[in-house]
């Protein structure tokens, strides 16, 4: 039995789901949640995005992260920024990306490892890309002193509008700079 009134198109349960989530959404976690197969989520979807661009709503429903999310349409968000503006966070410095780029490409990867691609400590810059949400520690290099793994995080795929590591520009697109390991 369904837990939704009768009457309800499958297209607002999706738009709901997104919308109440406020966070990316798998096909399957969407799949379960609205009673349909992964393959309807999918249909549905686009449905969804066509009914958005149809209705000119200023909305997105963006595939990010191994899911969907609804967001504001990039074409709205320049009207929207005096609204909003919200401080922003400090920028990343150059070592916070550097060492980024190298977890993203190379990961799971331990903090020796990237020191030694860097030539530089990466201590202070883990923490503070651990604090943001950027990296976490994924577990243990099965070496001598068992060290600390890192990979990115859904939050790092979010930031950088990447729907999966996979939609990471080629390494050989990379600059040099950051893939000195």
């Amino acid at each position: 039995m369904s837990g939704y009134p009768t009457g309800v198109s499958l297209r607002a349960r999706l738009c709901a789901t997104l919308l109440a989530a406020g966070r990316p959404v798998s096909t399957p976690d969407l799949s379960k949640a609205l009673e349909v197969s992964p393959d309807a989520v999918e249909t549905a979807v686009a449905d969804l995005q066509e009914a958005l661009d149809a209705a000119d709503l200023g909305l997105l429903a963006e595939a990010v992260a191994g899911g969907y999310r609804l967001v504001v349409h990039p074409q709205v968000v320049p009207n929207l920024q005096s609204f909003f503006a919200p401080p922003p966070l400090p920028q990343l410095s150059s070592a916070a990306i550097e060492t980024l780029a190298l977890v993203a490409y190379h990961q799971p990867i331990t903090r020796g490892e990237l020191e030694a691609a860097r030539g530089a400590s990466c201590a202070s810059t883990l923490e503070t890309l651990q604090e943001r949400e950027m990296v976490k520690v994924v577990g243990r290099k099965d070496v001598i002193g068992r060290p600390l793994l890192y990979a990115t995080t859904d939050r790092f795929l979010v930031e950088f509008g990447l729907a999966s590591l996979k939609d990471l520009p080629p390494v050989t697109d990379a600059p040099a700079e950051f893939l000195r390991g």
